[in-house]
């Protein structure tokens, strides 16, 4: 009967987000300082204030998910027999196995989420949910869709099944969404996003963060981690830092996470940080376990 914890991406993120924690809660307050004086931003004035606009800027939204998860979870009794975060995520879970210092993934992340805002200018893109459809089909419509425009898409994010992203260029995305409606999907729309997140358009970013990743130091964690990128628990420091960097040109694969989990014995999943979108996703994937929250 083991416990896995589970940490939010972005999509998670909300106006006020951590004030209620910050008001009440030293240790939770001492690390939203502590992170703006590291950053040298007022990420906690973006998080409690806004506006929107900002707080949904991949730069800062990266930063302040992470802060709310971990700030979250370092005030809370927990003891993980294993851990997995949803794309940004995998920062949070890798700072409460242990693995990384807080303070080490904050710096990655604010440049993770830089980085990763500059590569959707520079390779303009986006992300489209596509729900009813499953797994195998929508990656043949990718593919189909990337053949008739000469561009990219592909299944970025398995979310649970008959949930999955597709990301790429922007024309190839359009595409594969008439086709997904056209073959009578249940919902296609492309998402408000700033980038291709999760495919070979964030190129630049995987460039731009390859040196520091490989210079990070990790440590090996307290519990194992299941990767983004092979969906796999690992606890050796190298396959971790691969794992990081393959994930941002690669799917997330999260059902695939979920079930392995499960697999290995997990009869309770609790997600640390803003929003309830994992516990959904979990609910929507396992049928036979607990499912908890902090947020």
């Amino acid at each position: 009967m083991s416990t896995a914890y589970l940490f939010p991406g972005q999509g998670s993120q909300s106006v006020g987000m951590g004030k209620d924690h910050y008001d009440s809660n030293t240790r939770f307050a001492e690390l939203v300082d502590l992170a703006n004086e590291i950053l040298d931003i007022d990420l906690k004035s973006i998080m409690f204030e806004g506006p929107e606009e900002t707080l949904k800027q991949t730069e800062f939204t990266q930063p302040a998910i992470f802060l709310h998860s971990v700030g979250l979870y370092k005030t809370i009794d927990a003891a993980p027999d294993m851990v997995a975060g949803h794309s940004l995520g995998e920062f949070s879970a890798l700072v409460a196995s242990g693995a990384v210092a807080f303070e080490d993934a904050l710096n990655i992340v604010r440049k993770r989420g830089r980085l990763m805002q500059q590569a959707g200018e520079q390779n303009p893109g986006t992300m489209a949910a596509v729900i009813g459809m499953e797994d195998e089909v929508v990656e043949e419509i990718c593919a189909e869709a990337a053949d008739q425009v000469g561009k990219e898409v592909i299944a970025a994010n398995y979310n649970c099944p008959g949930q999955l992203v597709i990301s790429g260029d922007l024309e190839a995305v359009e595409q594969a969404v008439s086709l997904a409606k056209d073959r009578g999907c249940r919902l296609a729309k492309v998402l408000p996003v700033s980038g291709a997140f999760h495919s070979s358009l964030m190129q630049p970013a995987y460039d731009g963060l390859k040196q520091e990743l490989e210079e990070l130091e990790v440590q090996k964690p307290e519990c194992p981690i299941y990767s983004n990128y092979t969906a796999q628990p690992t606890t050796e420091p190298e396959q971790i830092r691969s794992n990081l960097l393959n994930q941002l040109l690669n799917p997330v694969r999260w059902t695939q996470t979920l079930q392995n989990m499960h697999d290995d014995g997990a009869k309770t999943f609790i997600e640390v940080g803003p929003g309830k979108v994992l516990q959904g996703l979990v609910k929507r994937t396992l049928s036979d376990v607990e499912i908890d929250g902090y947020q």
